[in-house]
């Protein structure tokens, strides 16, 4: 498996929100789906800009027609986005719009984890959006939600831990970040410290060291923060990607 080439959902969702406004080229077929729609979906998740996060949904419904090859990513990220939906019923009290929103949410997840192409975002997008929702959702789905981002952050570990420390720090910290946080939160205490003990060799003088060493202090503190992304980068973000690729 290819580092995760829109980066995990949780790398943005500790960055500012970008700025980008114009309308995504869907038929630009030289730009992933990830990228055409991420930046509207973390408008949703960072700044609750629901005008921009039910364009995302206008997209992804287009996209599903346009890239049928590209499904399981698509559906994972419409089971991201109906993750969020749900966590604000929640947090309005609307248990039934909660209950249909989580269980429409699972099932895109089951889909997608499912298919065999066009599923290279799956694991990133599953688990980070269960790192950084898992906490709003009601309590008796909590520890399923963090199974299924250790589980997911396991993938991307197996898939690219032997090249860990080769990797641009981005890629490095959102890994080793979600597998010692996903750990910690599973109750795999001594699993959680090698992984934080291995952020602080590979990402040494990053911002990732800080949280690292938060974290091997106070072992308990990385079960209230969603720290795992540190440097997310602008390479995917769709007006930097669409420029570099028309130098090109």
């Amino acid at each position: 498996m290819r580092p995760f080439r829109s980066a995990l959902l949780a790398c943005a969702l500790v960055a500012t929100a970008s700025a980008q406004t114009i309308e995504p080229p869907l038929k630009d077929t030289r730009l992933t789906v990830h990228t055409l729609l991420r930046e509207d979906v973390f408008a949703g998740f960072l700044d609750n800009n629901m005008t921009r996060f039910d364009r995302a949904a206008k997209n992804l419904d287009a996209l599903l027609e346009q890239r049928p090859d590209q499904r399981a990513n698509l559906v994972a990220w419409r089971g991201g986005m109906n993750v969020y939906r749900a966590v604000l019923a929640n947090d309005a009290g609307n248990g039934a719009e909660f209950a249909r929103l989580i269980k429409e949410a699972q099932k895109d997840f089951a889909d997608a984890e499912m298919l065999s192409t066009g599923n290279d975002g799956v694991a990133p997008i599953l688990g980070g959006t269960y790192a950084v929702f898992a906490d709003r959702l009601p309590q008796e789905y909590r520890a399923a939600a963090w199974q299924k981002a250790y589980d997911s952050y396991s993938i991307l570990w197996k898939a690219q831990g032997e090249r860990i420390d080769k990797m641009p720090v981005h890629f490095a910290g959102e890994v080793l970040a979600g597998m010692a946080q996903s750990a910690q939160r599973t109750g795999r205490a001594e699993e959680s410290a090698q992984f934080v003990e291995r952020m602080l060799t590979v990402l040494a003088e990053t911002p990732f060291e800080k949280t690292a060493r938060q974290w091997k202090a106070n072992p308990s503190s990385a079960a209230g923060s969603n720290l795992t992304c540190k440097n997310c980068h602008a390479a995917g973000r769709l007006s930097a990607r669409i420029a570099a690729l028309d130098k090109q």
